[in-house]
């Protein structure tokens, strides 16, 4: 069993509503067919940089490799004993590039830090 994540490029003003609409659509299997978003492009290359999803070694994080990339967003399945360094990175990461982060096992969306109200 994998603990599983997902960072979405919505635009901006995005709702926890638009992140779960998009998931949904995504499950159900309707995808548009459009370039990358750069910040979905820049995350999958920072996160993979520190932990490769292409031949993976023995302490890799991923429970599935390689990770799934789409136009606007990736999927991320993490062995549930990965360091909590791993999770720091990915939402340290998302919040970098502007993503919403999507925790699947009780539908919580986490705004990048720029995004939270002070």
């Amino acid at each position: 069993m994998s603990f599983d994540l997902s960072v979405w490029a919505l635009e901006d003003g995005a709702t926890p509503e638009d992140v779960r609409a998009a998931v949904d659509g995504c499950r159900q299997g309707r995808h548009v067919d459009r370039y990358p978003d750069p910040r979905v492009v820049s995350f999958y290359r920072a996160i993979t940089a520190s932990y490769p999803d292409r031949r993976p070694g023995p302490d890799s994080p991923w429970a599935v490799a390689p990770l799934h990339a789409a136009h606007d967003h990736v999927e991320l399945n993490l062995h549930p004993t990965c360091a909590d360094q791993v999770l720091l990175d990915i939402e340290r990461l998302a919040g970098e590039h502007g993503l919403m982060l999507f925790d699947p096992q009780d539908g919580s969306v986490y705004p990048p830090p720029a995004r939270l109200p002070h």
